[in-house]
This record gives structure tokens, C-alpha cells and sequence, in this order.
């Protein structure tokens, strides 16, 4: 008979007291078209309590959540039971967590609460995911450090239990200073067009084009019609500007990114304040974003590479180049091994040059195949339309020497965006020390330019491509495939007696005998 001694699991727990305040609120935010919906009704049939049926019954709805939630963390799991009519347990295994989400919005904020949400490293449905709303703010620290505990194990076999609290340091903080880089992304429109778009689909546009002041633009002169779209475009440049820069300012205020060696913990947040704690274990490498405009104003983004729900997660939204390659060099800084193992290696709050390398290694050119191949690409549209307007011209049909304007203008851009596009693309491999794995550098594009820095370690594939004019020019597409990120990072256009060399010196061993007999 085992002499181990038998653990009896914690008693179910409910949510605390005071959601019975947030739920209500919330509840009725989600449904104000259908409340704006009764209060018209009950206004036109002239029984004003058409308004207050819907009003209770979604109160009342909100209020049974705090009466059929209930939570459980147990030594091996942790439990969630929900649901009224339909009686909902989810069960996640301690083992399995790989991230804790921490909320709060200002009316949590103010009543002392917040949200957690626990994340196993897989794509979840919304209404699949483990969400405790909301929890005592004072109990949601020693909660999170409880379900991360075990990674700190070195065994599956040692019991979960909490280890003391390791020093966290800080490698990347936010400036206010930095939102003024918040126009020169897509976002300011991502927040603009949903609200102009149903706008728009409700009569906004009717009545603008039938207004008095778009009649008199239209009896106007050239000049009246010029300076009218100038004047729009500059309102609409303004507007997405101080969009751009609320929801920056909003989002990332307060932004600090924080390392313990086995967890990443970014806080952020001006009006809802978000706190994310994730397993290092898994980390796969870092992409650097340099969008066009970004690139001018000498700055980018910084995104980690990571396996399960979220791929990408930003660690820096548009910042000065120095700080995100400051932030890239810490985070693939060497990490000390778990307890027990060989820690001789430098600790992560020395990020010395072999960290930095990965930011700032220079790149392998693809040679002068892969320039051919993107000038081509880019100066196809304007050969295209000198050949039109040539055939034109051969048939007798008589048209304005100002076509061939833009068509000039269509060509130098082309070149222009060609030679970017290759200025960009680029590969190298950082070998492997004793304490760094190798790792794959990879960029491309031009407006939308990505430098990805890959452990090796994360990559589970290869895949060497050749379409029908690759194999004429005796070029290649290499791509890495990993369980991390957007799953395939390619080596674009590289020379195809150097593909079957970069496997091997990436991942050495893995094209086995193939190598020796090429």
C-alpha cells in the first residue's frame, strides 16, 4: 500500500461580490441598439413600459452569472463550471497553462477588481476560453505566480509548487514622446473607417453630396475644386491623426516589458490596464517591422515569435529604431536553464554582442538575379502601358502627349520600389555557442518590410521552392516552417547552390546524406 498521502481538492470558490455591480453595466452596453430599439417602440405605441422589460431582463440575466459561476483551483487543474440553461465545466491542466491575461477597465479599476484569462498556448473560441470575471485585484498577483509556478519545474515529475519570487528585470519601457510615430501607421484608419463606413450606409454621403455647399463646388471653378480636395485631404489626414494618436496613447501608455529568465510580463494601458505573463518556453525569436513611413521617421515595431494563441505578440509598438533594437537585443540575450542545470551561461541582464548580433547583423545580398527579378516585377505595369499607348499611336488613334506622363511617373516609382525591395531583402545565420542556439535572420519587403530572427531550434521543416521562371534564373525560395508566428519565414530569391548549405548550416544534420551526395 503507497504511503503517499492523498490530497483533497480546494472547494469551489465564486467570483467576487462585486461583479454584481460590472455585469449589469457591461450587459447593458452590449445591448444598447436593442434598448434604443424598445424606447422607440414604447415611444410610438404610447406604452412607455415596452422599455423597461428588456432593460430588467437583461439585469436580471447579467446578475445569475455571479449565482452559476464557480471556480476551482486544484493541485493538477484548474476548473471553471458556468451557464444558466446550458451548464458549461471547462477543465485546463496546470501543466498546460502557458499565459496569464490580466485585465481591468476603469469601472473594475475603481471597484478593485480585474480579469484574468488563462491561455494554454491554443486557439481558443471566445466562448471556450478559461475567464475569471472578475476577481478580488489584491488576490490576482499570488493567483497568476501560482499558475506559472511549474514553469520552473526541471521534471514532470516534481510537484507544482510556487518557487520564491525571482527578480524581474526590465528590458523595454514606453515614452510618451513616441506617439508622435502613432500616425505613420494604418491604425488611425482601422479606428476612423467603421464608424465613416456606417455612416455612409445610413445617409451620410446622400445628404453631403445634396447639401448646399457641394452644389456651389460643383458651379465652381478648377481652382475652387482644387483647394475644396486639398482642404479634404488635409481634414482627413488630421483625423486620422488624432485617431492614430488616442488609440496609441490609450493602449500603450504606461508600457514596460519585464523578464524573470522563465516568464515575459508586459503591463500597459491608460483607461483599461493589461497585464500579459507568458511561459518563455515559448519563444521562438523576434520580428522586427519597419513599414515605409516608419523606416523615414528612423523607427519600427517589435513583435515576439511565440507557439500557441497568440503567434505575435507586440512588444513595441512604433518606437525609435535604437529602442527597439535595445528591447531585441535583451530579449534574445542568453536565459538561464532550469533549476539544477548548468547556469554557468551569461544571465540574461547581460546582453552582451553575441545578443546584440541578432539585431544588427549584416546580411547576405541575394545577388544580381534576385535585383533583375524585382525590377521586373515593379517596371512590368509601365512596359505594359507604353505598350498600349504605342499600339495606340500604330493604329492612328490620336491621343494627349500627357498620357505619357504617368506613365513616366508609373515607371520611375517602379524602379524606385524595385531597388528598395532589394536594398531589403537579405539572410544570414548567427551560429551557435555554448550558451546562444544558431539562428536564422531573415528580411523582406519594401512598404511593408519584416525582419525575422529564428531560433533554430523552433524551426520543424524546410521547403526548397522553385516556380517556372526561379528555375530559369537558377534562384530559389528557402522557407523555415515553424509551430511559431506566421509558420513560414522565407529566404527569398537566394542563388540555388547556396539553398541546400543555408539548411545545413541552420539545422546540421537534418538533410541527412543529401548534402554529401549533391
Amino acid at each position: 500500500m503507497s504511503s503517499e498521502p492523498i490530497l483533497s481538492e480546494p472547494a469551489w470558490q465564486r467570483l467576487d461580490k462585486r461583479m454584481l455591480l460590472v455585469h449589469p453595466v457591461t450587459e447593458l452596453v452590449k445591448f444598447i441598439p436593442v434598448l434604443i430599439g424598445t424606447v422607440l417602440l414604447g415611444t410610438s405605441s404610447g406604452n412607455h413600459l415596452w422599455s423597461l422589460v428588456p432593460l430588467t431582463l437583461i439585469v436580471l440575466f447579467a446578475l445569475t452569472r455571479w449565482f452559476t459561476t464557480s471556480y476551482r483551483v486544484g493541485h493538477a487543474e484548474v476548473e471553471l463550471r458556468t451557464g444558466l440553461i446550458q451548464r458549461k465545466r471547462l477543465s485546463v491542466p496546470r501543466s498546460r497553462i502557458r499565459s496569464v491575461d490580466i485585465e481591468a477597465d476603469l469601472l473594475r479599476r475603481a471597484l478593485g477588481l480585474a480579469v484574468v484569462v488563462i491561455g494554454t498556448g491554443k486557439t481558443a473560441d471566445r466562448e471556450d476560453k478559461f475567464k475569471l470575471d472578475a476577481l478580488d485585484a489584491r488576490v490576482v498577483p499570488g493567483l497568476r505566480a501560482d499558475l506559472l509556478a511549474h514553469t520552473a519545474r526541471s521534471t514532470a515529475a516534481q510537484p507544482v509548487t510556487a518557487e520564491p519570487p525571482r527578480s524581474q528585470r526590465e528590458i523595454g519601457y514606453w515614452q510618451p514622446n513616441w506617439a508622435r510615430y502613432a500616425p505613420l501607421s494604418l491604425t488611425g484608419f482601422a479606428v476612423v473607417a467603421p464608424p465613416v463606413g456606417l455612416a455612409f450606409q445610413y445617409g451620410l454621403g446622400r445628404v453631403l453630396f445634396k447639401s448646399q455647399a457641394a452644389q456651389r463646388l460643383e458651379d465652381g471653378s478648377v481652382a475652387v475644386l482644387i483647394l475644396a480636395a486639398l482642404a479634404l485631404l488635409a481634414a482627413i489626414v488630421l483625423i486620422v491623426s488624432l485617431a492614430a494618436w488616442a488609440r496609441y496613447l490609450s493602449t500603450y501608455h504606461g508600457l514596460k516589458i519585464l523578464a524573470d529568465g522563465r516568464t515575459l510580463h508586459l503591463r500597459h494601458g491608460l483607461f483599461t490596464t493589461r497585464q500579459i505573463t507568458m511561459d518563455l518556453a515559448r519563444f521562438r525569436g523576434a520580428t522586427v517591422k519597419e513599414p515605409l513611413l516608419l523606416r523615414l521617421a528612423g523607427a519600427a515595431e517589435l513583435e515576439a515569435i511565440m507557439v500557441g494563441e497568440k503567434p505575435k505578440l507586440k512588444l513595441l509598438p512604433q518606437a525609435p529604431r535604437a529602442a527597439v533594437e535595445r528591447t531585441l537585443a535583451e530579449l534574445l540575450a542568453p536565459r538561464p536553464g532550469p533549476p539544477g542545470a548548468d547556469n554557468a551561461a551569461p544571465q540574461a541582464d547581460s546582453a552582451g554582442p553575441r545578443s546584440t548580433a541578432q539585431g544588427t547583423a549584416p546580411l547576405i545580398s541575394h545577388g544580381p538575379v534576385a535585383r533583375r527579378r524585382r525590377y521586373t516585377r515593379a517596371l512590368t505595369p509601365a512596359f505594359l502601358a507604353v505598350a498600349v499607348l504605342l499600339a495606340a499611336s500604330v493604329a492612328g488613334v490620336h491621343f494627349s502627349p500627357w498620357w505619357w506622363l504617368p506613365t513616366g511617373l508609373l515607371a520611375l516609382a517602379g524602379a524606385a520600389l524595385a531597388e528598395d525591395r532589394y536594398r531589403g531583402l537579405g539572410h544570414t545565420v548567427i551560429p551557435a555557442t555554448a550558451t546562444t542556439p544558431t539562428w536564422l535572420i531573415t528580411r523582406s519587403g519594401s512598404l511593408d518590410r519584416a525582419r525575422d530572427c529564428l531560433e533554430a531550434p523552433g524551426i520543424i521543416g524546410w521547403t526548397v521552392r522553385q516556380s517556372f521562371w526561379q528555375r530559369r534564373s537558377g534562384v530559389a525560395t528557402v522557407i523555415a516552417a515553424a509551430a511559431a508566428g506566421k509558420k513560414r519565414y522565407a529566404v527569398i530569391d537566394i542563388p540555388v547552390d547556396q539553398a541546400w548549405p543555408l539548411i545545413e548550416a541552420v539545422t546540421p544534420g537534418r538533410l541527412g546524406p543529401r548534402v554529401a551526395d549533391r
